[in-house]
């Protein structure tokens, strides 16, 4: 804790500057442990039952374990720049490069801080402890806003109730709001043409027809965005590449009719269409698809990597794996070997097999599937990814929106040349404690790949699984 002669210098400055305190929960820590460095100016207090916790929560192999031993070794390394005062002035926390302020310190509880909380405050001990700590540091520095920062919203609930500033740790949100995120696709006004069609240019090169757009629209377009007039048969073109303002557009190759089926599946839909054309384009390398339950995302993603594979042997074969976040009570271990393990995970490959089976052509569909499933299609956990390098693998990453972005990276970060890699997955279903639709992996993928010229994205928005689905989907 600061000491007195501390504190008071840390006092004067922090009505000069404006400084804030935080206190930080054990979640804020497990979940990111570079939060340590991510106030800016303010300082940081970590009480003693935060420490306690960490250390109760550092063995075996999880994320969060991970997460928790990362945060203890922060610490020692700061630890190691302790001056004469020791931890009594607090710990130096470094300044970022070309940084426009100073960094604040890290101070610990090394002292006992007691404050009397209600004594019909119901709640386990931990964070009462954590609620006394706060309180009494407001007691001993009432001239600084002393703030709480948790992941635990019931936690913040209670140190509202008891007048404490409470907040929850958003370094890591994506976008302020999921309104914002990028969709993939921009609908073209009603006098696009005619304020853009002054230097526009067509062509065609090996059977695709190309298109040369000025305007003051095209700045904010990016590479490989679907872009169309709105109407269900009318202009749909993929952004090719954004030069100030002007663009290249490419005519989107139609899916819908059956000339063009991929593996017997035609799309129902524009971005459906649109997302065939982001699967099949060997010059894509990273493809994201969002969606309720019902889009096709996963029907879609496996026809195109079914074609891929076996009809134009661009990929070697498939590989699926998908986060292992039950939805109900966890059934217990499961037996025998990981793809064993994971096929129960598995259903929606199942059940898109079957389908795809039985669209190309009855006895022999389906027993062909048994073939591809030991052949071409791999299941995978998670938890082998680490250290792995796949060489032309055409890579599904199913249920993206229970990964976090440290997660994301680490399996993004695995391709290969030659490999492509799809992540699916649905915002409104996050199942992972302590992620949002804001700071899901997924989230930041999308936002973060969406100017890369070998990426591309879509948000597909009409359901295709049954009248029944669609309407339970609407109003339940």
């Amino acid at each position: 804790m600061l000491s007195q002669s501390a504190a008071g210098e840390t006092m004067v400055k922090s009505k000069v500057t404006g400084k804030r305190l935080f206190v930080l929960d054990t979640n804020v820590l497990m979940h990111d442990p570079s939060a340590l460095f991510r106030f800016q100016e303010h300082d940081i207090f970590l009480p003693m039952m935060v420490l306690e916790e960490l250390d109760n929560n550092k063995r075996g192999p999880s994320e969060v374990a991970r997460n928790a031993r990362q945060t203890s070794r922060f610490m020692e390394e700061l630890m190691r720049d302790i001056g004469a005062q020791g931890m009594e002035s607090g710990l130096k926390l470094p300044t970022p490069a070309n940084a426009s302020f100073e960094s604040g310190r890290l101070f610990f509880q090394t002292q006992a801080l007691a404050h009397d909380l209600p004594s019909s405050l119901p709640g386990n001990k931990p964070d009462n402890t954590i609620l006394e700590t706060v309180l009494a540091l407001q007691d001993h520095h009432p001239d600084t806003t002393v703030t709480l920062v948790s992941k635990d919203i019931n936690l913040r609930i209670k140190a509202a109730a008891l007048g404490i500033p409470a907040e929850d740790y958003q370094n890591d949100q994506v976008l302020d709001d999921l309104t914002l995120l990028y969709s993939g696709q921009a609908e073209l006004g009603p006098e696009f043409w005619e304020r853009h069609s002054k230097e526009l240019n067509s062509w065609k090169e090996e059977g695709r027809t190309y298109y040369r757009i000025s305007g003051p629209d095209i700045p904010q377009w990016h590479p490989n965005q679907l872009v169309h007039d709105g109407s269900q048969e009318g202009f749909e073109g993929i952004v090719r590449r954004v030069e100030g303002d002007t663009a290249v557009v490419e005519l989107c190759t139609n899916y819908r009719g059956a000339h063009h089926a991929v593996w017997g599946i035609n799309a129902r839909n524009r971005e459906q269409n649109f997302a065939l054309n982001l699967l099949m384009d060997p010059a894509v390398d990273f493809v994201t698809l969002l969606g309720n339950a019902g889009t096709g995302k996963t029907l879609l993603t496996l026809a195109a990597g079914l074609a891929q594979v076996l009809d134009d042997r661009r990929y070697q074969e498939i590989i699926m794996t998908r986060a292992t976040v039950p939805m109900g009570d966890d059934i217990g271990f499961l037996p025998g070997t990981e793809e064993e393990k994971m096929a129960p995970w598995m259903g929606a490959l199942m059940d898109n097999l079957e389908v795809l089976s039985n669209a190309e052509g009855g006895d022999w569909g389906r027993a062909a599937t048994n073939d591809l499933l030991r052949h071409r299609i791999k299941i995978h956990s998670l938890n082998f990814m680490r250290g792995r390098t796949f060489l032309r693998k055409y890579v599904i990453i199913d249920e993206a929106q229970n990964l976090t972005s440290k997660q994301m990276k680490s399996l993004v970060t695995r391709a290969g040349p030659g490999t492509k890699i799809v992540c699916m997955g649905n915002v409104a279903q996050i199942d992972t404690p302590y992620l949002t639709e804001t700071t899901s992996g997924i989230t930041y993928v999308v936002d973060r790949f969406k100017d890369w010229p070998h990426s591309g994205h879509i948000t597909l928005k009409s359901g295709e699984r049954s009248r029944l689905a669609d309407h339970a989907a609407e109003i339940l």
